[in-house]
């Protein structure tokens, strides 16, 4: 497996790889993600001054995707670990964990001093990764991001 910057041909399949994460394990498709206008425009989102976004390859096919870029609706330098969703064949095999320390340091190298994410109650495994990394839990979300069905707030100092 191969992790890379995303190409405008990668398009079709991280947003196919998203929605049938959401689909595959029953979450909800309001208020998160699977929602996104950008969803199908992923290369054009990311195209941008201190934003990148990383597909996992496996094989020529995308089996997975994350990136970060600035925290909508704040003007603190805070930058979002977005859309990080694996297909379930790729799970449970490290490439979580290598591919949100190239997001992280990302952010870094882009001069961010927190990243903030988002998540579903469900998504244990992401979780404890990230904890692992030195996320740690929030009270209230930030930034309005529009995933009102993600009630799991955390951040990080970077």
């Amino acid at each position: 497996m191969t992790i890379r910057e995303i190409q405008p041909q990668d398009n079709d399949q991280i947003a196919s790889v998203i929605r049938d994460v959401f689909i595959s394990d029953d979450y909800p498709k309001t208020g998160t993600a699977f929602a996104d206008k950008q969803l199908d425009f992923m290369f054009e989102t990311y195209d941008k001054p201190r934003a990148i976004y990383f597909v996992i390859e496996d094989e020529g096919k995308i089996v997975g995707g994350a990136g970060v870029s600035q925290l909508e609706n704040t003007e603190e330098n805070i930058c979002e670990l977005q859309k990080m969703y694996f297909l379930q064949e790729t799970r449970g095999k490290g490439v979580g964990f290598e591919m949100i320390q190239k997001c992280l340091a990302k952010a870094k190298e882009f001069g961010f001093e927190k990243c903030y994410l988002e998540t579903l109650l469900q998504m244990l495994a992401a979780q404890h990764l990230y904890k692992k990394v030195g996320f740690e839990y929030l009270c209230a979300p930030i930034g309005g991001t529009g995933h009102t069905s993600c009630p799991v707030w955390m951040m990080k100092q970077l």
